[in-house]
Parts: C-alpha cells; structure tokens; sequence
C-alpha cells in the first residue's frame, strides 16, 4: 500500500487540536508541581543525553528496578494522570541548549539550566498521528533506523512487537537506493532516531519518495523529514519511552491490544543496558 505525504498531513491536521487539548490538561498540573521545585531532575543536564558517555556518567548512580517499580508502572498505565507524570519523570521533553528554527514551534520554554523544554503535548499527539500512519501501511515494509547505539534496543523491541524491520548502526550508503545490493529495501515509511545521526537514511529515503518519521531534538534540522516527533532523542531512559509509546499506539491500530494495559512490555524492557549492568 503506497503512503503518501498528503495523506500525513491530513492524519497530523485532523488530530492535533484534540490531543494538545486533552494532554495539556493533565500536563498543567505537572507543569505547577514543578515551577515549586527548580532542582526538578528531569529537568537537570544529566537527563539532556548530549552523548552516549554523557548518559552513562548521569546513570550510572541510578539504583536498578524493583518489583515495586513494576507494580507502580503498571498501575499508572490505567490512570492517565499517572502515566503522565511516569513519562515526564524520564526526561522525554528535556532538550539541548541549542534550538534550531525547525523546531521552534516544539519548544515551551528554557529551564534554569538553560535546556530547551520541549511541549510533551505536541510529543504525543505526533505519536499519535504517526502510528495511524503506520497502522494503514504494511508493517514489513517500515524500516526503523538508529546509528545511536541507545536506540538499539528500543528499537528492536519496536519490531519484535510489531513486525517492523530494524536497521542497527552504520546505514550502509545505497539500502535505499541501490538494488543490486544484498540488503537493498524498498520501504513504503522510514522511522529514524535522529535526523542527524541518520542522515543517510533520510537522504536515500527522500530520494526515494518515502515518508521520513523522525525523532527530533530542538537542535535538530528537519527540512527534510516529513512528520517530527519533538523528543529527547539522546537519553537512554527518553528513547525507549518514545519507542514504548509509539509501540503502544500501533499495536492499538493493528487491533493487537485494546488498552494501555494489556501493553506486554514495559519502559524498562525497552531502555538500553549499560555494560556495567550486564556483567
């Protein structure tokens, strides 16, 4: 089935206004809880990512899952309020020093530290509007690209769930665009982590005519990608939220799940492990 960017606009235009409505509401109340505190963590550089040495130094002192975390996350998923708050305490909106005229109109605000903030309510309408795309196209035939080594694993429990095809580290110049390759694809959506980062899949997609989702930062440029998803694309804890997130709402379009809850993975099972962890 052959998307196209029109069809996108349509889906993004007739979901927005919604959306901000009702998240913004829940939204609200968050934003005052955290104007009483300005030391609010998921708002300190440790939480921005800039890098993957970065997010392993601002990790490394956090004290692993519980049981009891389990539960509380299971719990939050049938209170929207609660999921709310889970999502924002992962440091989802938290971008970069630097914002580019792309993604101005994504950003509320700058915290003390001078991070661009950006609006979580834009977050997930355009998950929203992105998995309804998603949803009306063949899933085999949308490619999900990371060069970020911390989209690895988000990404690779996005397609064991919902039967994407992943593409993991250096994207080998001509997947796209070359038929006589080995690994050459003819993708109908490509979803990537970082416009930056996976520059070449964005060219040879947009060369190829192909609907570009991307996740992007407030430094990030967009010109060429076709629906943006404002997030924090470089924290460990941030990516696998947005790849849970996105997961939960196709899996809804392809009628494999009714609710938030029957979701059968969590945020933690998406987040990358640090080497540390795995010894």
């Amino acid at each position: 089935m052959n998307m196209n960017t029109d069809e996108l606009d349509s889906l993004n235009n007739s979901n927005n206004e919604h959306l901000d409505k009702t998240v913004n509401d829940a939204t609200s109340k968050t934003e005052e809880d955290s104007n009483h505190d300005n030391s609010n963590p998921e708002e300190s550089p440790e939480n921005y990512g800039d890098s993957d040495q970065t997010e392993q130094k601002s990790i490394g002192d956090e004290e692993p899952s519980s049981s009891s975390d389990m539960v509380e996350q299971s719990e939050s998923l049938e209170d929207p309020n609660n999921l709310e708050k889970m999502i924002l305490s992962t440091g989802i909106r938290v971008g970069t020093p630097i914002k580019t005229k792309f993604m101005t109109s994504f950003i509320t605000r700058a915290n003390p530290e001078g991070l661009y903030i950006l609006d979580i309510s834009k977050t997930l309408a355009r998950i929203d509007v992105a998995a309804k795309f998603i949803g009306r196209t063949n899933i085999a035939n949308v490619a999900v690209t990371s060069a970020r080594e911390y989209g690895k694993t988000p990404i690779e429990k996005f397609c064991e769930l919902t039967g994407a095809r992943g593409i993991f580290g250096r994207f080998m110049p001509g997947t796209f665009t070359n038929p006589s390759l080995p690994k050459y694809l003819e993708p109908e959506i490509v979803i990537v982590t970082d416009p930056q980062a996976d520059e070449q899949a964005v060219l040879e997609a947009t060369r190829a005519g192909v609907p570009v989702i991307a996740l992007s930062n407030s430094d990030n440029i967009t010109s060429k990608v076709d629906l943006v998803i404002p997030s924090n694309n470089r924290g460990r804890k941030a990516l696998a939220t947005v790849y849970w997130l996105l997961t939960k709402e196709v899996l809804k379009k392809q009628g494999k799940i009714k609710s938030d809850s029957e979701m059968p993975l969590t945020i933690d099972d998406f987040e990358a492990k640090l080497v540390e962890e795995l010894i």
